[in-house]
């Protein structure tokens, strides 16, 4: 999989300067990189590591004095880290997965395949399954009955779709991730504590202990085109109707996504990241690693939590977010300012208060 220099900078919309017919095989590190790798140095930073270096080629900052450093090829960006996304596309030499339908797939004659489907060793798909062109099912996947996969999708490793979920087009799954398992949905015969806690804000009242009883989910997950979902991640289905989520949406590793949400379209959603049952999450929001969003509220268009922001109540459209209880970034951290203030702030007191008590006239 070699390119030349001149090759890679046409495909990326980027200017290719010097020895442009160098051929690259990989890209690396620029402390790294070898003769026939293209060196990763998009910052002044990176200037030392090209110097000492083996790597004749680079990727670098508009501006860089490129042959001072020993160079004798460059790719220059105005913007090198969306220029990257291009460079890695064509690089990545993808799972080594064998083309075809593998022996060991157990795939039920009534699931329809589209053209040039492949399918991996030990992958189960069920009947009524409908999987697009050009789709990609890795090993140990199963993908259920009635579920419609579009076109172009990529499920790597152990990755399960559950009965009835419907996805678009070019969707990735990382290894490990879970579409349509059933929702955290429970209930008790009698009112509950918890139920007597939220109402009074912390008193169960005159509530007993009870069993909890399962509430089936008879809705399904339905996916937009676009998306892309990290290992491990669920999304459950809704109970009655289904968890949607749009376009674009792109989900980190670990994340939890309950039953009936709503996400819209183009949202980054970080690791570890929870969003509770029945909320909604408007377009184009971010939200940071480890945030918690509670059940029934809305999240507005544009919104950005910070990492392990806790969001309880709902958030307008274009706010930034931090802490817990979620408020706006900028006062969060005036609040924290004035925290490490604290101590100070008591020694001076206790400073005025002891002058101020020996002065003190005896009764």
């Amino acid at each position: 999989m070699n390119h030349s220099i001149k090759d890679i900078a046409a495909a990326l919309g980027a200017e290719a300067f010097g020895a442009v017919d160098l051929l690259i095989a990989s890209v690396q590190e620029p402390a790294s990189a070898g003769p026939d790798d293209l060196a990763l140095a998009m910052d002044p930073k990176y200037a030392a590591d090209l110097t000492a270096g083996k790597a004749r080629a680079a990727m670098v900052w508009d501006g860089a004095d490129w042959q001072a450093m020993g160079l004798e090829a460059v790719i220059v960006s105005k913007r090198p880290r969306f220029t990257m996304s291009g460079l890695t596309t064509m690089m990545d030499r993808g799972q080594g997965y064998s083309a075809g339908l593998h022996p060991s797939a157990v795939i039920d004659p009534a699931a329809i395949l589209g053209a040039d489907v492949s399918v991996g060793p030990l992958a189960v798909i069920a009947a009524g399954a409908q999987i697009g062109a050009g789709s990609v099912i890795g090993p140990q996947c199963y993908v259920g009955a009635d579920a419609v996969l579009g076109a172009n999708a990529f499920l790597r490793e152990h990755v399960s779709i559950g009965a009835r979920v419907r996805i678009g087009d070019r969707f990735i799954a990382q290894p490990g991730a879970r579409i349509g398992g059933d929702g955290f949905s429970f209930v008790t015969a009698e009112r509950s504590g918890i139920e007597a806690a939220r109402e009074s804000l912390g008193d169960q009242q005159e509530t007993k202990a009870q069993p909890w009883t399962r509430i089936h989910s008879l809705g399904a997950v339905v996916i937009g085109d676009d998306v892309e979902v990290g290992s491990t991640t669920t999304i459950d289905n809704g109970t009655i109707r289904d968890t949607k989520i749009g376009n674009g949406c792109k989900f980190d590793n670990n994340s939890q996504i309950g039953h009936n949400v709503v996400i819209g379209n183009d949202c980054l959603i970080c690791g570890h990241v929870a969003v509770a049952g029945s909320s909604r999450v408007g377009n184009n929001v971010v939200l940071g690693g480890m945030t918690g969003i509670s059940d029934n509220i809305f999240v507005g268009d544009r919104v950005i939590t910070g990492g392990a922001t806790k969001v309880l109540s709902n958030v307008p459209a274009g706010r930034v977010m931090l802490g817990y209880p979620a408020i706006q970034m900028d006062k969060q951290i005036e609040l924290y300012k004035l925290l490490r203030r604290l101590p100070r702030l008591f020694r001076d007191v206790a400073g005025l208060k002891n002058p101020v008590s020996k002065d003190a006239p005896n009764d």
